[in-house]
């Protein structure tokens, strides 16, 4: 009997998508949310897994992300202005698109919960706004 958990997760951060031709090529800010979904076999106890782990595995990544820039390692120009102005910011490999960011998170992630033999799947569920998101799903075995 496979079962479902979740626990979420918000903070505030900006960025920008250089490449886009609208407003969001301006530096911008949002109050993102995450859902960190998790399904596999219940222990004999019943439970996937406790909460508390849940959370001390996904919260460092979110305190790193919360009032930060967050920012594509080719954008060269905004990566100069915010060492320059040693302000916080996070590196990422890709555009800082919502797509992007989950599956980053996913995989930030995956092996820490790929120790429990029991999780199945983890699925990320990456909200920029309160109605728009990416969802990206990660099979552990």
């Amino acid at each position: 009997m496979k079962v479902k958990i979740a626990k979420e997760f918000s903070w505030n951060m900006s960025h920008r998508l250089p490449f886009h031709r609208g407003l969001c090529s301006n530096i911008h800010g949002h109050t993102y949310k995450l859902r960190v979904s998790l399904i596999g076999e219940p222990d004999p106890n019943g439970m996937l897994i406790d909460f508390y782990e849940l959370e001390s595995i996904v919260k460092p990544i979110i305190d790193s992300l919360d009032h930060s820039f967050v920012v594509d390692s080719n954008d060269k120009l905004m990566l100069e202005f915010l060492k320059q102005n040693n302000f916080r910011h996070l590196v990422t490999p890709n555009t800082t698109t919502s797509e992007h960011l989950a599956i980053w998170i996913a995989n930030q992630i995956a092996d820490k919960f790929r120790q429990y033999k029991n999780i199945e799947k983890i699925i990320v569920r990456f909200y920029e706004t309160v109605d728009s998101f990416a969802e990206f799903e990660y099979d552990l075995r």
